[in-house]
């Protein structure tokens, strides 16, 4: 497949050594601001895509057929503005990250973004995520990676060991995943500076991190993510947030409520006003 222009531009960008801010994008509107405003990049946010698509918790739900009918508007929409694309786990087993990493490419998305996580996933900054071992998942990575016909589609590595193993596992991971050729390690929700200045130090790779409102991670600025030497800083709850908010103040008014009755403040929060507590009610009781 011949390289677009979109994927140029974020591999030189990543090259260059300056920081990629790549901002929360899930629907046609907000893929436009994104390009207008003039922003490097735009992050295909699964969560968002999930709540403002379908009406449902990032936990698992949505299909990688749903994930990339969004990502292939949305690239259309972005044009020369690459699209850093959100791919959970791939949806399945090796054969399906192959097909998952072909689709994604063909809708025109510059980075693929896969994870360490089991099957259903959960959003990363919600309790009781389980993982995969670290040897399936680079059997997953070197299928992502044999799949491209692009070169120069990114493809990003994520650990979510940091909440079930510790820090020291979830950086052992992602220099595991570097050294298998991931062109971008992203290790999931470090809690403190203290983290994000280890995973700088310790990780010998283009580093991304998601900076999600009311999530486990600090907000870092720019200028010191620069510092530290990340490469992306994504911003997946930024315009999802402020729009939920501004359809919460709007109908409360109208119904003649309090909108900080339905205020959300953490990302389960977000989740519960799209039936969260409801899904996790029957995956309990299917569990059982």
């Amino acid at each position: 497949m011949t390289t677009t222009t979109a994927r140029a531009a974020l591999r030189a960008r990543l090259k260059s050594g300056e920081l990629v801010v790549a901002p929360g994008v899930f629907d046609g509107i907000s893929a436009h601001l994104v390009r207008r405003l003039g922003f490097t990049a735009g992050y295909l946010t699964g969560a968002g895509v999930a709540a403002s698509g379908f009406g449902l918790p990032d936990i698992g739900l949505v299909t990688q057929t749903e994930m990339t009918e969004r990502a292939r508007m949305i690239a259309r929409v972005l044009g020369d503005v690459p699209l850093i694309a959100d791919a959970d786990t791939g949806y399945g087993a090796a054969l399906n990250v192959v097909r998952t990493v072909q689709e994604y490419e063909a809708a025109g998305v510059a980075a693929i973004q896969l994870e360490d996580q089991a099957f259903p996933k959960r959003c990363g900054h919600l309790p009781d995520k389980e993982l995969i071992g670290t040897d399936e998942f680079l059997v997953k990575l070197r299928a992502a990676l044999d799949a491209r016909t692009d070169p120069d589609l990114v493809v990003i590595a994520r650990t979510d060991a940091r909440a079930p193993l510790g820090l020291d596992a979830a950086i052992e991971r992602a220099n595991a995943y570097a050294e298998a050729g991931a062109d971008v390690l992203f290790v999931e929700a470090p809690q403190g500076t203290d983290e994000i200045e280890r995973i700088a130090a310790e990780v010998k790779a283009p580093l991304l991190l998601n900076l999600v409102i009311g999530g486990l991670t600090p907000l870092e600025s720019a200028e010191r993510l620069r510092e530290l030497g990340f490469a992306i800083a994504i911003h997946p709850s930024l315009a999802l947030g402020a729009a939920a908010w501004g359809m919460v103040s709007g109908l409360a008014q109208l119904a003649g409520r309090d909108p900080q009755e339905l205020a959300p403040s953490s990302p389960g929060d977000f989740f519960n006003l799209v039936g969260l507590a409801e899904w996790s009610a029957a995956g309990e009781k299917y569990a059982r």
